[in-house]
């Protein structure tokens, strides 16, 4: 299906440069009068974790200045509660209702739940437009020899990490680019072959390369690259995720402590708040790039994060990651899917501006539809937040939902102010619905569902109605 769209496009391309007496061919247009667009993502970043969304401790001045010369979204969501499905939900359109990818699943031999063939990627969707597209960073929807290979969805090139265990060791072995192993200088110690990873878990005992920096490194040059159409960048770092297979004490890996060295914090705090200092120090040199080759203006730049921080350690206990958000990754609460969410345009994007609008990962396709003049797939779940970036009347959802399979297996449903959640669906499929009023109780310490039958008879019918049927991530009660 997906090859047939692809050469049905090219025909449709090739006749039209012919028809205009322009023999390049090559998908790509004479000039760049589109934009391009960069795409950076975090990885387990808390909704808190920065400054502009309230963080006291942990200094990050380039995030700082790019909300000011930008918008802020206040109510934005992750894909899902954790890495793979949420970056489904993001390249794909797709809530956790429909999607390819809804959860966390090692497959064999190794690696993630791959994207299907049939899936249709923005990157797809904008190298069809004449946009150069590139991947830096974790992917985790599929490895070499699968069909969520990015190099198969849509990417011209790619550098990094495929499968996302491999991802937790930031001195790895090697980094993947075009499906060839680079190997770095590091030693590496990879964990028994039993354990749920395969014995793909690792961590260094000789930390030279460390994967951030070559990724920011890598953006930079590919940034200076002569160029004569748009590019798409995905930028997909790792920070702050942990490694869980590291020592005791030094899961969270980073090559120095600036500038927190001196702190009375643990170990594990000063590291965490370091990553993401040092995150937002590239970001900076990213922007200062951008500015250098004559990009800056033509670029809409936006950041975020997958999911929500993990929940009872002492980095983000200690720094209050989340805020006044309850929960963390793996949960459906507001802290595990609630995410920080700034876009930079300039001349496009008022700056030092705020939206209230309740939005989600798999809006992201719709709007670089619009943005490149793309004709939207009409089987995805997103709506462009274009106008609002535009200051503009904006289309909004009747409701965002998510589902997480993990965790005695959860639900979850946002419709205006109300909140549903519906959790331990593995013990009894029609479990109890928790109820939230979330602008009166942001906290969601009081379940209302007793108060406001009508309401919950309605989120429960609309739990139902935004699921479909997936083999590989089935419902209780459906297998």
């Amino acid at each position: 299906m997906k090859k047939n769209i692809l050469l049905f496009s090219c025909v449709v391309l090739v006749f039209a440069c012919k028809k205009a007496g322009n023999k390049n061919v090559e998908n790509k247009p004479i000039t760049n009068t589109k934009p391009n667009i960069i795409f950076i993502l975090a990885d387990d970043l808390g909704y808190a974790d920065i400054g502009p969304f309230g963080q006291k401790y942990i200094l990050t001045p380039n995030l700082d200045k790019m909300a000011k010369e930008g918008m802020r979204f206040t109510q934005h969501y992750a894909g899902n509660t954790v890495c793979a499905p949420s970056r489904c939900a993001l390249m794909t359109g797709r809530h956790m209702g429909t999607a390819d990818v809804r959860g966390n699943l090692q497959v064999e031999p190794y690696g993630q739940v791959p994207l299907s063939d049939d899936a249709i990627t923005i990157a797809e969707l904008l190298k069809r437009a004449g946009y150069e597209t590139a991947l830096i960073g974790k992917w985790g929807l599929g490895n070499q020899n699968t069909s969520g290979n990015p190099l198969k969805q849509g990417f011209d090139s790619y550098y990094g990490y495929l499968d996302q265990v491999l991802a937790h060791n930031y001195y790895p072995e090697y980094l993947l680019r075009n499906d060839k192993k680079e190997m770095l200088n590091n030693k590496v110690v990879y964990q028994d072959s039993t354990a749920w990873h395969k014995g793909l878990g690792s961590h260094s005992e000789e930390q030279v390369d460390y994967s951030h920096d070559l990724f920011t490194k890598e953006t930079l040059k590919f940034l200076e690259k002569d160029r004569d159409r748009p590019f798409f960048l995905y930028l997909p770092i790792t920070i702050p995720h942990v490694n869980d297979e590291a020592p005791e004490g030094f899961l969270m890996e980073v090559p120095d402590l600036e500038p927190y060295e001196k702190e009375t914090w643990s170990r594990e705090t000063k590291a965490y708040a370091s990553m993401i200092t040092r995150m937002d120090k590239g970001i900076g040199e990213i922007f200062n790039k951008l500015k250098e080759q004559g990009l800056d203006e033509n670029t809409l730049v936006i950041f975020t994060s997958d999911n929500g921080p993990i929940q009872g350690e002492e980095p983000t206990e200690f720094l209050d990651s989340n805020g006044p958000l309850k929960g963390g990754k793996r949960d459906l609460y507001e802290g595990g899917i609630r995410v920080p969410f700034i876009a930079r345009w300039p001349e496009k994007i008022k700056i030092n501006t705020e939206s209230d609008l309740i939005s989600a990962f798999w809006d992201f396709l719709p709007t670089v539809c619009e943005i490149a003049n793309v004709k939207t797939p009409s089987n995805i779940d997103g709506i462009s937040y274009l106008p609002t970036l535009f200051g503009k009347k904006q289309k909004e959802h009747e409701y965002l939902y998510w589902e997480f399979p993990k965790g005695g297996y959860k639900v979850a449903l946002r419709k205006g102010k109300w909140k549903a959640v519906r959790r331990n669906m593995e013990k009894n499929p029609e479990s109890t619905i928790e109820l939230y009023n979330l602008e009166e109780d942001l906290v969601e310490e009081n379940n209302v569902a007793d108060k406001y039958p009508e309401q919950t008879n309605e989120m429960t019918r609309l739990l139902k109605d935004a699921h479909t049927f997936s083999e590989i991530f089935p419902m209780p009660g459906e297998n």
